[in-house]
């Protein structure tokens, strides 16, 4: 499986040569952009903005024209997040559509996106919030004529945060059946042991949280926290490098 390291500060994407999540809210704004010393993926930022506006307020074309901005100045984007639409109940009662609408939708971006830029690597991403609705996502795709298990990655939103472990499993167990190449939002680091043997990349910026609550202070240029962060990594890949897996559960 193939870890992603998430950071909030793009100019690491210069300064290491490990692969990096940015996301397109830390980068937009920016005029000068740093040259990745290793690949890189994007996340759309969708959590952020749906749970701020309740809607997605950047349009398809400047996200597209953003990305293709960090294609070309940046280099190494192995992937791009399409502008889904997250479905915790939170999110649904602060967009005030169901899940089913949220689907669509999710679909529909990936659609327009392809067609808006179909040289971009865009990754379609499958969200739900009970095991079925996710099921009920992956037939959504099927029948707008998008194959996921024909494509390089396919992002799965909330399940690993929402899901016990078991019900989570069942779910990757069905998906990765289907020939589907799954990569993981965000996940925690019990589930990510558990889960990784069913996904083809994660990521995480739990790091952040536990440098916070260790009390370690960033200095400009933060490099506390970047050094922080990559000792954070190497011992998260040993430790799953340690940890026998049967089924996903470690033994």
């Amino acid at each position: 499986m193939r870890f992603w390291l998430g950071t909030h500060r793009p100019y690491w994407l210069g300064q290491t040569d490990v692969p990096l999540m940015v996301s397109h809210r830390t980068l937009g704004a920016r005029k000068r952009l740093p040259r990745a010393s290793a690949p890189w993926v994007l996340d759309s930022g969708g959590y952020s903005e749906l749970s701020m506006y309740g809607e997605w307020r950047t349009a398809a074309r400047t996200y597209s024209a953003a990305v293709y901005r960090y294609a070309q100045e940046i280099g190494m984007l192995e992937w791009a997040a399409v502008q889904d639409w997250m479905c915790e109940p939170w999110i649904l009662k602060k967009t005030g559509f169901d899940t089913l609408e949220h689907q669509y939708r999710s679909v529909v971006s990936y659609l327009e996106l392809r067609l808006r830029a179909p040289d971009l690597p865009w990754m379609p991403v499958l969200q739900g919030w009970e095991p079925d609705d996710y099921l009920r996502h992956y037939d959504l795709y099927e029948r707008a004529g998008v194959s996921l298990a024909a494509l390089p990655i396919v992002g799965i939103g909330s399940v690993c945060r929402r899901q016990s472990v078991r019900g989570a499993i069942d779910l990757l167990v069905h998906l990765s059946g289907a020939g589907v190449k799954l990569h993981g939002f965000g996940l925690k680091m019990t589930a990510l042991r558990s889960l990784a043997s069913f996904l083809t990349s994660s990521d995480s910026m739990a790091w952040s949280y536990e440098a916070m609550s260790r009390g370690i202070q960033c200095n400009a240029p933060c490099a506390n926290h970047m050094h922080y962060a990559l000792e954070w990594r190497e011992r998260v890949l040993a430790s799953m490098d340690t940890v026998p897996f049967q089924l996903g559960f470690p033994l």
